[in-house]
This record gives structure tokens, sequence and C-alpha cells, in this order.
């Protein structure tokens, strides 16, 4: 095991717990050596060398290990590509950054014949990419679904066990640091969506970018909406789902309407949980804190001793003779509440199995194609309308 001198960028949330969690452990084989931050006058309460000049970090011969747990997508970007094409391996959380530069950061990996680790990146304390990437076999494989943000869950439970109202239960989640001043990236369910595309790869061998995946949130959901899910005996989650039938691959991020016999109907607050169902051994549930530093901060330090034992992903699946292809061609049966007749005309319904119509309140419980949400996605999102996932069981 090799000694590791970590060249650190951000010391937010996630940065500071992973500094907090390497102090309690008080290894002797992994250390901080320089810290990047924006601002070097802000009091923080550690003793650290920080800086705001990259260029210490990548010009320090001692540092042998970059980690970056930043908010900014771009600059994580740069600094990642940069530690690749010098031969340094890196550690990364930016979601954002790896859902849209995955297949360019694989081929880097390649090339330079150096390690890029990021299982912090998804689900917060659960290791689900890398017992994907090691255990999970692609022609046994069937789906990998669940909750994959704990900000938008905190929110829901809330809602759903205490009865708080959207708007106060999302500013406790943001008083209590769990969603962000502008919680867009959690609630509309691009962090979800940015995960499930690192999740894919890791499970089906598959890269889709982002654009193509129907991706929808919570924002537009309102106290109709979570009555229906009461009366129905369901709750209300924020799901990412990808799913193989045959030779065919479907992924979505969609508000679900949950039943009792479902695993993730019970994680509550700013956990994940995660189903992967398999062609033989039907359904295994990984469940842990998705949210919170010292969670992600701890997630960080497995990926920084898995470096340390010189551990790489394989990517063994996207070399695969025969992978899925992506497609939207799938039936959802779907609850949807609408205001105008414009907006019941959004939807193409196969099959219309309920509906409701008054002056306040309109829904239509049917079947839609994944295809169709997707061609709407910006008007569902903008108009006074909300629509979920209704499984059968």
């Amino acid at each position: 095991m090799k000694k590791l001198n970590i060249g650190l960028f951000g010391f937010g949330n996630v940065g500071h717990g992973l500094y907090d969690v390497l102090k309690r452990i008080n290894s002797t084989n992994v250390s901080i050596k320089r810290i990047c931050v924006r601002h070097t006058d802000k009091e923080r309460g550690v003793k650290a060398e920080f800086t705001t000049d990259p260029e210490e970090i990548f010009a320090d011969e001692d540092i042998n290990l970059i980690v970056e747990v930043i908010d900014d997508a771009d600059a994580a970007y740069d600094i990642v590509k940069r530690a690749l094409k010098n031969r340094i391996p890196v550690v990364s959380g930016n979601k954002k950054m790896l859902g849209h530069h995955l297949p360019e950061l694989i081929d880097l990996q390649e090339q330079y014949n150096t390690a890029l680790l990021y299982d912090a990146s998804a689900c917060g304390s659960i290791p689900v990419i890398r017992n994907l990437e090691e255990y999970y076999d692609n022609d046994l494989l069937c789906s990998v679904k669940g909750i994959l943000n704990g900000s938008s869950n905190f929110i829901l439970s809330k809602i759903f066990n205490e009865n708080m109202g959207y708007k106060e239960a999302l500013k406790l989640a943001q008083d209590l640091g769990f969603a962000e001043s502008n919680p867009t990236l959690d609630i509309d369910g691009w962090d979800s969506l940015f995960k499930l595309i690192i999740v894919t790869v890791h499970a089906f061998g598959v890269y889709v970018a982002p654009d193509e995946i129907f991706t929808y949130g919570i924002s537009t959901m309102n106290d109709a909406d979570i009555r229906f899910a009461k009366e129905k005996d369901r709750r209300i989650k924020l799901v990412a789902h990808v799913e193989k039938f045959d030779d065919r691959l479907i992924m979505c991020v969609i508000p679900q309407l949950i039943s009792r016999n479902k695993y993730i109907y019970s994680v509550e607050d700013e956990f994940n949980g995660v189903v992967i169902k398999g062609l033989f051994y039907d359904k295994q549930f990984m469940f842990g804190r998705g949210a919170g530093g010292h969670p992600t901060g701890s997630a960080v330090l497995s990926d920084i001793t898995a470096c340390s034992y010189n551990y790489r992903y394989e990517y063994k699946k996207l070399n695969d003779s025969v992978l899925p292809k992506y497609t939207t061609d799938h039936i959802f049966r779907v609850y949807f509440r609408y205001k105008t007749a414009e907006q019941r005309n959004l939807l193409n319904f196969l099959k219309i199995r309920e509906q409701y119509s008054s002056e306040e309140y309109n829904y239509i419980v049917g079947d839609v194609s994944v295809a169709n949400l997707k061609a709407h996605q910006e008007e569902l999102r903008t108009a006074d309308c909300f629509v979920a996932a209704y499984p059968f069981d």
C-alpha cells in the first residue's frame, strides 16, 4: 500500500467531510498536502495549506493523487483531464461532469494508463459503481432503479410523513444543507440523471448522452398530486430507472407512485436506495445515506484507498460483443394532472384507464410512450401540470 499525498480541489461540504474523516481515522498512509479553493481568506477552522492557484498543486512533485470535489462541472473537467494527461491518478465526485464527458475520460485513462475513480459521484455512501463493475454480469442483469438523490427524497419524506407543504419541505432541506439555494439540479431530476448515466455505463456497458434521456422532477408537483397518491395508498418518489428488455435498453428519471410492497417505499429523508434485479437472482437492495459531507467524504476515502492499491475500473462491459441499444420505444402507465385542454393534448394516450375532471382539478391515468414524454419534456416542466409513472404493482 503506497503513501498518498493528496492535492485537494474544493473544501465545501464534501471536502470538509473528507478532511474530518481522515482526521478521525488518523491515517498514516493518506494525507492532504494542499487544498485549492476560490478564496483563502475564509475562516475554515482547520490547519491546512490552502491556495487559490491550481498550478501549485500540479507543480508539487510530492502530490501523487488529485481529488476534486468542486461544484463547477467545467472546472472539474479541466482538473480531471489535466491530471490524467499528467499521469496523476484522480478521484472525482462531480457527477454532472462525468455524465457529459465519461466516454472521453475513459479513453484518456486508457491512453495515459492512469486511473480515474468516482464511486463517490453516485449514491453517496452506497458502493454501487464498484459492485456493478465487479460483481453483476451484463448478461444476467435486468435493471437498476431507485432513489439516487437524497435532497429530493428528503423533501418528499417530509411531505408524506409529516404533512409538510412542498415549499416548507424545500426550505427545510435548504436550511439543513441538503438542497442548494437554487435547488433545480436536485428537484428537477438532473442530479439523478447524471448518476443514472454513470451507473448505466457500469451496469450495461452503454453510454447515453444526457439530452437523449427523459428527465422530469418534482418542481411542478402540488397538493392535489400528493392527495391522489395518498388516496391510492402510495408515495411519490423521484426514481432513476434503467432496464434491459432483450436487446433494448430504456432509461429515464421520473417521479413514480410507489406502492407499499416496494423496497424504496420506505427509503426516507436523505437516504438513497438502489434495487438491482437479475435474471436468476431476482432483486437485491442497497441502502445508505446519499447526501451529507461525512457520508460522501467516506465514499471519497474509499476511492482514495482503492487508488493506494492501484485499483482501476476495467470497463469490461463496454467491450461486450453485443450491447443493448438505447430506445424510448417503451410504454408507461402514468398519472397526468393538467389544467387546460392544450395541456391535456400534450400527451398522446394510447389507452385511458381512469380520468377525472372538475373546475379545479383534472387528471388522466393512462398509457403513454417514453418517446412521447421525451418529445414534450420542456412543456411538461414549465406548464401547470404534473406527470408521474404509475406502476401496476
